[in-house]
Parts: C-alpha cells; sequence; structure tokens
C-alpha cells in the first residue's frame, strides 16, 4: 500500500461519481451511497426531499456535522486500485445559484425530487493506492 498526497487523493475522487458518506444518525454512525460531483476541494451531494441525509443540514452559521466521505476503485481479482477518505464538515448549501448550478453538474441516480445540495469540506483527506508487489507472501507458521 501507498499512501497517497492530498492532491492525487482528491484528484481520484474526482475520477468517480460514487462513494460513501458516513455520519451520525441518532447518535449511531450510519453510511449512505451517494453520487458527487467535486467543486474545487469541495464534495458536493445533493439531497432528496426526507432523506435521512436532510438531519444533516443546519441553517447558514449553524453547527456543521462531522462526516466522512469514502470513494475507491479496487480489482478485486487483481488487488489493485485506490481508496480516499476526506473527512470534514457538511453544511447546507443555501446560495440558490449554487443549488441550481449543482443541479445541472450532478444528476441524481435514483428516482426522487432532490431538492438541496449538501457541501463538505474536507479538514483530513487521506487515501492510499495497493500497487503490485512482491508475488510470495510469507506464511505464518503454524504451531507444532
Amino acid at each position: 500500500m501507498q499512501p497517497l498526497e492530498r492532491g492525487e487523493a482528491l484528484r481520484l475522487l474526482g475520477s468517480v461519481s460514487l462513494g460513501r458518506l458516513v455520519f451520525t444518525q441518532q447518535a449511531l454512525p450510519a453510511i449512505r451511497p451517494v453520487n458527487h460531483v467535486l467543486d474545487g476541494e469541495d464534495i458536493i451531494i445533493r439531497l432528496s426531499d426526507g432523506a435521512a441525509l436532510a438531519s444533516l443540514t443546519r441553517p447558514a452559521g449553524g453547527p456543521k456535522a462531522v462526516v466522512a466521505y469514502e470513494a475507491d476503485v479496487i480489482d478485486p481479482d487483481r488487488h489493485l486500485g485506490w481508496s480516499v477518505v476526506a473527512t470534514g464538515y457538511a453544511q447546507f448549501v443555501d446560495d440558490p445559484a449554487d443549488v441550481e448550478r449543482y443541479e445541472h453538474l450532478l444528476r441524481p441516480w435514483v428516482a426522487r425530487s432532490m431538492t438541496a445540495a449538501l457541501r463538505i469540506r474536507p479538514e483530513l483527506v487521506t487515501g492510499f493506492r495497493l500497487t503490485d508487489g512482491p508475488t510470495d507472501v510469507p506464511s505464518v507458521a503454524s504451531p507444532e
């Protein structure tokens, strides 16, 4: 495994459209698959009416929810690929021009009304690349 620099991790994140949002729901961790688009370094997802993710939205100036966003591309046969996790604050997008722009940039994968958008500002971006390595993996000696 090779660690990724922030810039490369964000570039890879921007190369895919599907990831997983990790957030807190009723004081427990929850994960939702969502599609996204990058706007600079910000991760943008759209929200459907009444979605559990809508609980993350706060009025502008209110407390922000801490979330993690993960995306990856890993070949299960060759064991090659990459994984990126961005951790930061999620905030409701309240600028009507931005909401309209994201409506054109980010088409939902589900047939639901999407009336809002969520911006994740990553504070911490980590990732790794799975690369070809030695083919001989040392075996663990069995007790005799």
